[in-house]
């Protein structure tokens, strides 16, 4: 796998996490002049709180778990990201969150998933 194949497994996996979780997915690969956003969506057992979602996916573990790589400085970023997104929405959203998704991905494509939540 090359590393967009690699990049392209992981957020589909951490997608599929998030709806075996009933998770309602907003958006993928949301775009704005400042970035882009992995994953968007709406987590229904907080009532209805809408989750900016970060990935990250590695095939080993040299440089780390893949949740490692989400850095103070990429927070920053998906806290810009957020309030692009935000401003973008008609209405109200009465609350939101920030969650990592590390996604390690085995010889045989099957992934390990480590969600977590409120990274910031």
């Amino acid at each position: 796998m090359d590393r967009a194949e690699v990049w392209q497994a992981g957020e589909d996996l951490a997608a599929q996490h998030l709806h075996r979780l009933g998770w309602r997915i907003l958006a993928r690969n949301w775009r704005c002049p400042a970035g882009e956003l992995d994953i968007i969506a709406v987590d229904p057992a907080a009532s209805g709180t809408v989750v900016f979602c970060e990935v990250k996916c590695r095939r080993g573990t040299s440089y780390g778990l893949p949740i490692e790589a989400i850095t103070r400085a990429k927070v920053a970023k998906l806290r810009e990201l957020a309030l692009y997104w935000l401003r973008e929405q008609p209405g109200a959203v009465p609350s939101m969150r920030f969650d990592g998704i590390g996604v390690l991905l085995g010889p045989d494509g099957a992934g390990r998933i480590d969600h977590r939540r409120g990274i910031c």
